[in-house]
């Protein structure tokens, strides 16, 4: 399903990287309503659409776009600009996939996003399913990318069976999070779940603050 955004506040254009910061237009928003309620802590109209230029795993050039945080947008296009100057390959990035109707996600489920209103996740060490706190991501703090090649280790398990070749992060493949990547989050001041101390590993998350 195509969605259309709103215009876009900024747009800027760099060695044939392109990205634009919007509010939510009301379909989009009608959309991501489902993923909140009264309660979460940031309004919908703290949000924006972050579309950025990436490189796919068909090494070709597409169009992605995440909702995020409106103070975290900037910050976040300077790295996506560093993470397609490297090439670094992403597989799927879209607000329609991420919030349309069932059917409308991937069916590889390696999908990339940010926004969500729910609490943070529990380790796969633990029976729970939530920690009892909120995630950065309802907070539009955090960025999920290619959660199969990068996916949330605890006790050295996965719940994702697809991830599982990708628990030895030694052998490096396509879409794997590097240390240059980690460095492009860096340079914002964003840390990575994969540097956690311990046992539990989220190889998939940026967040503003490392959690």
């Amino acid at each position: 399903m195509v969605r259309l955004l709103a215009v876009p506040l900024a747009v800027v254009a760099l060695g044939g990287f392109q990205s634009s910061i919007a509010p939510l237009s009301p379909a989009v928003r009608s959309d991501v309503a489902r993923y909140w309620h009264s309660g979460c802590p940031v309004p919908l109209s703290g949000l924006r659409v972050l579309s950025v230029s990436y490189r796919g795993f068909d090494d070709r050039t597409h169009q992605g776009s995440l909702v995020v945080n409106a103070e975290a947008a900037p910050k976040l296009a300077k790295v996506f600009r560093k993470l397609y100057a490297m090439r670094f390959a992403i597989h799927h990035m879209s607000v329609g996939e991420v919030y349309g109707p069932p059917g409308s996600q991937p069916a590889d489920g390696d999908l990339s996003g940010s926004f969500e209103c729910r609490d943070a996740v529990a380790s796969p060490c633990s029976k729970g399913t939530s920690t009892g706190h909120w995630s950065n991501h309802a907070y539009g703090l955090a960025v999920d990318i290619n959660p199969v090649e990068n996916p949330y280790v605890g006790c050295g398990m996965t719940r994702d069976k697809k991830a599982l070749s990708y628990l030895d992060r030694s052998r490096v493949r396509k879409g794997m999070v590097t240390p240059a990547v980690v460095a492009a989050f860096a340079s914002v001041g964003w840390g990575w779940g994969g540097s956690w101390t311990g046992s539990t590993k989220d190889y998939m998350h940026f967040s503003h603050n490392g959690h």
